[in-house]
């Protein structure tokens, strides 16, 4: 196992060459420079301004809570209700591809001081006697200092990579981002009125705890809250599931187009259902067509969104694409979350922000008012002469609910033979051209296997024709699109079901994951699977880099996680369980 690995761990112990970190230092998605970090400019377009507000905010999080946490303990009046909501903006808006905005993050900063002074009002000189017994400071920095200034104490907060720190200080920010993706679930469930202050109280602890320095943890206890962060991730994706099915019905089997028609258009992507709700409420009757792009597109199948009839379709394909499809679309483009790619002038007079997303000089909607984004379509020219245009339809809505509907029937198939294997090919798709093994082990995989897929590294083959299984006079789709990332909990119940009407767990059904990782809500997921103890996932394109060899070890041991390699001979792996 750790033989397979060699290609890999030379791009991990990279990590302690000698880098100029002085602007910025990040390496908390896929795409970081050489697999190393960025060191001048995001890959992802973040400047080195905005990774320094970005780091300082996260810096204040640590603080408010660590304020938050002591304040608790001595019975201070709470403002728990606003910090727990400061900390899902906060961390949702450090995502990747989310928010480029320095002045957004200025108003970040400043929204989170006044929470911190309210509690030390609340605590008088009593709270602040417990902080600084704690090494907690409560005066000696304000984060209402002008833009450069913050800018420039940002930059003071990089990540310590002396070498014998290393294992931890790297397992404390795979906990970070393992946060800060559970923290995105629980956002969007709180903007459609769902919220569990457990889930909050976990996150708010946890914070406070990585605010502790690297000598008041080992490795062992820092796996095992990474594990427990998995745990509360679980609970952050029913809480959002539940949601997402009881506001807009469970998801059902559904024949998406993805031919344009001729009208007035609109373009959404990202994956806040509920602002495709409201927007497709807003130009009812207005022959305004609304269509999803991206991780938008399992929209289509929710009974309470397909309902309108001018939810057209889906137009485009995974976010990675959207320099050019954005500039062909020909009506705006509303941004609900991630993943923004920074636009060009050429279209960017057109794209709306919403919610945590934001971009210097690019229009971001407050409140519930999409006027101005409708204004904008009724001007715009909109698609004309579609007809001579017949692009493939897409199936989505296999969901967990319609899913398990279908569970007899797939059960029977398993044991008749029918049904021979099962895969998990999902996560994030990216531009790198190594992410076209997902596509190739998707063609290669046998006619008698079926495949469960969710998030945009579907786009890889999901117009692709794999076939149908035909069994007792049903076909059965080979390829069942679970959702978004957002649905990983369906995905993970659908296994726990097999693996119970089988009486078994879920290693010992046949059925392999080859998971595509981008970003922290893959992070959180890939937790949240561990702590299930899924063992032998295939994980990539490339390893995270902020994972120590060391915990690598650990991880690969424990779980036998293994980074993708060739197609064929991984392939051979997966079908031997």
């Amino acid at each position: 196992m750790l033989s397979h690995l060699n290609n890999f761990l030379p791009r991990q112990s990279s990590l302690l060459m000698k880098c100029n970190f002085s602007k910025m230092f990040c390496f908390q998605c896929e795409q970081t420079i050489n697999g190393k970090g960025c060191t001048a400019k995001g890959k992802c377009g973040k400047t080195a301004e905005v990774s320094a507000l970005q780091d300082l905010l996260i810096e204040q999080l640590k603080h408010l809570n660590s304020v938050v946490h002591h304040a608790k303990e001595n019975d201070v009046k709470p403002v728990t209700t606003y910090s727990d909501h400061f900390n899902l903006e906060g961390l949702f808006a450090t995502l990747t591809n989310v928010n480029f905005d320095e002045k957004r993050f200025q108003k970040y900063l400043h929204k989170g001081e006044k929470l911190i002074e309210t509690y030390l009002k609340n605590g008088g000189e009593k709270l602040k006697s417990v902080l600084h017994e704690n090494g907690i400071q409560t005066a000696d920095f304000s984060y209402s200092k002008p833009l450069k200034e913050l800018i420039k104490t940002g930059k003071e907060f990089q990540i310590d990579l002396t070498e014998e720190k290393r294992p931890v200080t790297f397992t404390k920010e795979l906990i970070m981002y393992g946060l800060k993706g559970g923290a995105a679930y629980l956002d969007h469930a709180r903007l459609l009125g769902y919220e569990d202050t457990s889930l909050y109280h976990y996150l708010s602890e946890a914070l406070q705890k990585l605010s502790l320095p690297v000598s008041e943890f080992s490795l062992e206890s820092l796996l095992e809250f990474a594990l427990q962060t998995g745990n509360w991730n679980l609970s952050c994706m029913e809480l959002l599931n539940r949601a997402n099915t009881e506001s807009y019905g469970h998801p059902e089997i559904t024949t998406v187009s993805t031919t344009p028609v001729d009208g007035k258009c609109i373009l959404v992507s990202g994956h806040d259902l509920r602002d495709l709700k409201l927007l497709l409420e807003q130009t009812d009757g207005m022959g305004i067509n609304v269509y999803t792009h991206g991780e938008m597109l399992p929209g289509n199948s929710y009974p309470e969104l397909k309902k309108y009839s001018h939810l057209k379709g889906n137009y485009g394909g995974a976010w990675q694409d959207q320099v050019t499809e954005f500039a062909k679309f020909p009506g705006p483009i509303l941004m609900t979350t991630n993943c923004l790619v920074p636009p060009p002038k050429k279209y960017s007079k057109r794209v709306f922000t919403r919610s945590s997303v934001g971009y210097e000089n690019l229009k971001h909607i407050e409140g519930d008012d999409f006027s101005e984004l409708i204004k904008v379509a009724k001007k715009e020219k909109g698609f004309k002469n579609t007809k001579k245009l017949a692009l493939k339809d897409i199936i989505v809505g296999f969901g967990m609910n319609q899913t398990l509907a279908l569970a007899d029937l797939i059960i029977d198939a398993v044991k008749e033979g029918a049904i021979k294997h099962f895969f998990l090919i999902g996560g994030c798709d990216g531009a790198e051209k190594e992410r076209n093994y997902f596509e190739k082990l998707a063609e290669k995989t046998p006619k008698d296997t079926v495949i469960l897929t969710l998030a945009c590294g579907k786009y890889r083959f999901n117009k692709k024709d794999l076939g149908v299984i035909e069994f007792k006079g049903n076909k059965i789709p080979r390829v069942l699109d679970v959702g978004q990332c957002n649905d990983a909990y369906s995905a993970i119940q659908i296994a726990l079901a097999l693996a119970n009407a089988f009486d078994t767990d879920v290693n010992s059904l046949p059925l392999s994951f080859a998971i595509s990782w981008f970003e922290q809500k893959a992070v959180s997921i890939l937790l949240t699977l561990l702590h299930l103890g899924i063992k032998n996932i295939f994980l990539g394109p490339a390893l995270p880099a902020f994972i120590d060899p060391s915990v690598l070890d650990v991880l690969v041991k424990l779980f036998g996680i293994r980074p993708i390699g060739d197609v064929d001979e991984d392939l051979k792996l997966m079908l031997k369980n």
